[in-house]
C-alpha cells in the first residue's frame, strides 16, 4: 500500500491523457492560442499501461482518466482498453464532446460511471465560458450515456457572478432525469484569473437551494470529495465539492499523473516527480512513488489553507488546470 506520513492510504491514481483539449473554458486554459505539450513527450499507451501495473501492484484499485479532454488522443481507445484488464475501477472524466464515438468503447471496457463536465445549461452561455459551440452535442451525448444505463455525473464549476444563478435550474434538471450534479467550488490555479470574491461557497449554494427544495444530506463514504445530497421525488442527486471553504484533506486517497508523466501527490502540490524518465531510463519507478506520497502535506498542497479570502495567487506555485488534468 501507499501510505503517507498522516497514514491516508492511496488507492485512486487520476491519469492526464493529455493536456490537449476541444474547449477554451478560461477558469481551465490560460489562453485561447495555448501550446500543448509535443506527442514525444506524452506517455506513450504501453508507458501508461506500465505505470498504471505499478501503481495497481501497489494498492491501486481505482483509475479515472482525464485530461485535458482524454478523448481527443487519437490513440484514446487504445488506452482505455489497455486500462480495462487491469483488476480496477476504471472511469473517466470528460466535456462529453466525443462520447458519441467512444460508447461502444467504455462498454467494451466495463466502464460504468463517467464524470462530465458542464458548467451552464444555456447555450449562448455555455458559448461564452467554453469559447466554443457544442452545448447540443454535450446534452445529446449525457442523454446517450444515460441510455445506456452508465451513472453520469455532471460536474459544474460555480463562479459567482458568472454561473451561480443557475444553481436551482441544475436541481430542478435532476428530478426527471437520472443525473448526478456536483457543484464545484471555484478553484485557484496558473492563469485561471482567481480571485476569492468569485467563489461561491457550499454554505451560499444550499442557502440558495434551499429557498425551493428541501435537501436530504446521503452518507458519504471517507474517501468522497463531494458532499451528496437527495431531493425527494428527484431521480438524480445533488452533490457539493467544497475545496475551498470546507476541505476533506484529511480523507485523501488520490495521486496525479500529468499527461507528460509527472507525478503530482495533491492537486495544489508544489513538487512534482518525474515517472516518466526514469520509466524510460529503466529505473525502478516504485521508490519515486513512495518518496513522493511520504512527502504528501497534511493539506492543500500546503500552499494555503481554507482562509481562502486570504490566498495570494502570486504567491502560488502550480501548473495550469488543464495541464495536471483535474
Amino acid at each position: 500500500m501507499l501510505v503517507d506520513s498522516f497514514n491516508r492510504v492511496h488507492n485512486y491514481l487520476r491519469i492526464s491523457l493529455t493536456d490537449n483539449c476541444n474547449l477554451r473554458c478560461f477558469y481551465c486554459m490560460p489562453e485561447e492560442d495555448y501550446e500543448f505539450t509535443p506527442h514525444s513527450r506524452l506517455m506513450q499507451p504501453d508507458e501508461i499501461e506500465s505505470l498504471a501495473k505499478i501503481f495497481v501492484q501497489n494498492g491501486v484499485n481505482k483509475i479515472r482518466l482525464t485530461g485535458g479532454e482524454p478523448l481527443v488522443r487519437k490513440d484514446a481507445a487504445d488506452i482505455i482498453l489497455r486500462l480495462s484488464k487491469l483488476p480496477v475501477s476504471l472511469t473517466l472524466t470528460t466535456n462529453a464532446t466525443r462520447l458519441h464515438d467512444f460508447a461502444d468503447v467504455l462498454q467494451e471496457a466495463k466502464v460504468s460511471s463517467l464524470n462530465i463536465s458542464l458548467d451552464t445549461l444555456d447555450t449562448d452561455k455555455f458559448k461564452i465560458i467554453t469559447r466554443r459551440d457544442g452545448f447540443q452535442k454535450v446534452m445529446d451525448n449525457i442523454n446517450l450515456m444515460i441510455q445506456r444505463n452508465l451513472h453520469v455525473k455532471v460536474n459544474v464549476v460555480v463562479m459567482k457572478g458568472i454561473n451561480d444563478h443557475e444553481i436551482t435550474d441544475f436541481v430542478a434538471w435532476t428530478k426527471d432525469l437520472p443525473v448526478h450534479v456536483r457543484f464545484i467550488e471555484f478553484m485557484p490555479f496558473e492563469g485561471n484569473r482567481w480571485s476569492s470574491n468569485q467563489v461561491f461557497t457550499m454554505e451560499q449554494m444550499l442557502e440558495v437551494i434551499g429557498r425551493n427544495y428541501t435537501p436530504a444530506p446521503l452518507q458519504n463514504d471517507f474517501h468522497d470529495t463531494a458532499k451528496k445530497y437527495s431531493i425527494d421525488g428527484h431521480k438524480g442527486t445533488f452533490a457539493i465539492i467544497s475545496t475551498m471553504s470546507s476541505p476533506f484533506c484529511s480523507g485523501c486517497n488520490r495521486m496525479r499523473l500529468t499527461a507528460d508523466g509527472k507525478m503530482k501527490n495533491c492537486l495544489f502540490s508544489q513538487k512534482e516527480t518525474d515517472l516518466l524518465t526514469a520509466l524510460r531510463n529503466g529505473e525502478d519507478v516504485l521508490p519515486l512513488i513512495q518518496e513522493s506520497i511520504a512527502s504528501k502535506a497534511k493539506e492543500l498542497g500546503g500552499q494555503f489553507t481554507k482562509d481562502f479570502e486570504n490566498i495570494h495567487t502570486e504567491d502560488l506555485h502550480n501548473r495550469t488546470m488543464i495541464s495536471i488534468g483535474g
